[in-house]
């Protein structure tokens, strides 16, 4: 079976992994986009985005179309937020069950920790995440670390 991509990014670093992974595993992409966008400033993204993590907010999302019995696999992506996964996906994963589906997740972050953010997906998913990789302030081009993080990924996801 086909693997989903499901993913949410502020500031395009979780979208450049999930589009890298996705010419990896020729897998479909769901970006997740709230209703009412987080701002990106420097203090009020932290301020606004940490305090919706924190509060596990579940805001409303932009609508989509997604068929989970095509899929196997999903894969979720996040930057991490007060040590935790974005709002959006939590939202993603109370409306819809992956129960059954092989999961696998990455995170992005501009320090090296993921904090709870798998064991959060994995609270929210109902079960054991298959793989997980965090990946620090990735940017585009050749990285020796973020391309074999990706081949890790891909490859558990197969």
């Amino acid at each position: 079976m086909k693997a989903l991509i499901v993913y949410y990014s502020l500031e395009g670093s979780t979208k450049l992994i999930a589009q890298e992974l996705k010419s990896k595993l020729g897998a479909d992409v769901l970006e997740l986009v709230p209703s009412k966008a987080y701002p990106t400033g420097k203090v009020s993204k932290f301020l606004f985005g940490g305090k919706s993590a924190v509060m596990s907010e579940t805001p409303v999302l932009e609508p989509y179309s997604v068929d989970m019995n095509a899929y196997g696999t999903v894969i979720l992506g996040t930057p991490v937020w007060a040590s935790r996964c974005a709002p959006p996906l939590r939202t993603f994963l109370e409306e819809q069950s992956l129960l059954g589906k092989k999961v696998a997740a990455y995170a992005c972050a501009a320090g090296k920790s993921a904090g709870k953010t798998f064991e959060q997906f994995e609270q929210l998913c109902g079960g054991k995440l298959v793989h997980t990789e965090l990946f620090t302030a990735p940017a585009e081009g050749r990285d020796p670390e973020k391309d074999s993080k990706l081949e890790k990924l891909a490859a558990a996801c197969k």
